[in-house]
């Protein structure tokens, strides 16, 4: 038991929603050599989120992927911020005007009330894009990264 009870701090997302998003990614990644991430804290340390998204990125060694296809999902929900992040391979073949796209589609899917749907949405969204870029490969496709969504402070 903490020792101060009253100070314990809230999860942002559920159990239950925790699973939800895994199991999307899952899904997502079913269909493509790709590796989608989430990662949330509540503060950006940096001024800009995608370089906090970079710095993530690198550190959870996510270019480490055989076709350098793996995307992060950057939220600090105090500064209300999102960055996506994607590797050279996936970056290359999408353009810059692609991710722009994608964060303002991520905006527009966030709402006060549900920002577990919307980030099921952006993880869809992405899914689909690597499965058009990088298509699932029965014979030599593995599960390069976890799942699991990545908590910060």
């Amino acid at each position: 038991m903490p020792l101060f009870p009253l100070f314990k701090k809230k999860d942002f997302f559920s159990a239950e929603e925790k699973k939800q998003i895994v199991e999307c990614i899952r899904s997502a990644e079913r269909q493509t050599s790709g590796e989608i991430r989430v990662f949330v804290e509540s503060k950006n340390p940096f001024v800009d989120p995608i370089d906090r998204a970079a710095e993530i990125f690198f550190k959870f060694k996510m270019r480490d992927t055989e076709h350098r296809n793996a995307v992060l999902l950057y939220i600090a929900t105090k500064d209300k911020e999102l960055a996506l992040f994607a590797d050279q391979g996936i970056y290359e073949r999408t353009g810059a005007e692609y991710w722009n796209s994608s964060v303002q589609n991520m905006i527009a899917s966030f709402t006060k009330e549900n920002i577990t749907n919307g980030l099921e949405q952006c993880i869809l969204q992405i899914g689909q894009t690597l499965k058009e870029k990088f298509p699932y490969e029965a014979t030599t496709d593995k599960n390069e990264l976890p799942d699991e969504i990545i908590f910060g402070k």
